[in-house]
């Protein structure tokens, strides 16, 4: 990659230790399709997978706050190696929520990355120390975030935020060399 990091960016980056991630819109692209039973399909990005599991392996803990229930969403943490508890669906305040996941991760809101796209994700992006969304968020949404993506929802936004944040605390190059001499990835990041 990789981009220049201004050192206001920087410092912002740097205590980040927990990424929080809306579904709909930021892990997806935010379409709902449904069966004919009325089951809800969500398709996922898989460089944003990669993009996960390296957040992870680099010591940056990754949580999932969205206000729709899905055991898709479910399956798809588990796989990536997100803890369960840090998994919340059906939340309808985000704020309540940021505050649990802090709680959790015994972390503050400077020390909290945050990705919403829409309107109800505002209570949260304030917050974070580092707010990003994807690049078709709502107006709303890009004029309150720190950084707007190039990539959209479920395209490779996710992947595009924790390119910057492993770069911004010095882990990109130590996580991706394997890949890029050509030798074996490193344990579990293959999966995507």
């Amino acid at each position: 990659m990789l981009r220049s990091i201004s050192d206001e960016l920087g410092a912002l980056l740097e205590p980040i230790r927990l990424l929080i991630l809306d579904v709909d819109g930021v892990l997806t692209d935010g379409r709902l399709v449904y069966s004919a039973t009325g089951e809800v399909v969500k398709q996922f990005c898989a460089r944003d997978g990669l993009g996960i599991k390296l957040l992870l392996a680099g010591g940056i803990e990754v949580a999932v706050l969205t206000g729709r229930r899905s055991d898709m969403v479910t399956a798809r943490c588990r796989e990536l190696g997100v803890r369960d508890d840090l998994v919340l669906q059906g939340v309808a305040d985000k704020a309540a929520g940021l505050d649990q996941l802090e709680r959790l991760v015994q972390v503050e809101d400077h020390q909290v990355a945050a990705m919403g796209d829409d309107l109800p994700d505002l209570p949260l992006l304030v917050r974070a120390g580092f707010s990003a969304c994807p690049a078709e968020a709502a107006p709303q949404v890009v004029e309150r975030c720190r950084h707007r993506c190039a990539a959209a929802g479920g395209r490779g936004a996710v992947r595009e935020v924790a390119e910057l944040l492993l770069e911004a605390q010095g882990r990109w190059g130590e996580l991706v060399s394997p890949w890029l001499d050509g030798g074996s990835p490193p344990p579990e990041g293959g999966a995507r």
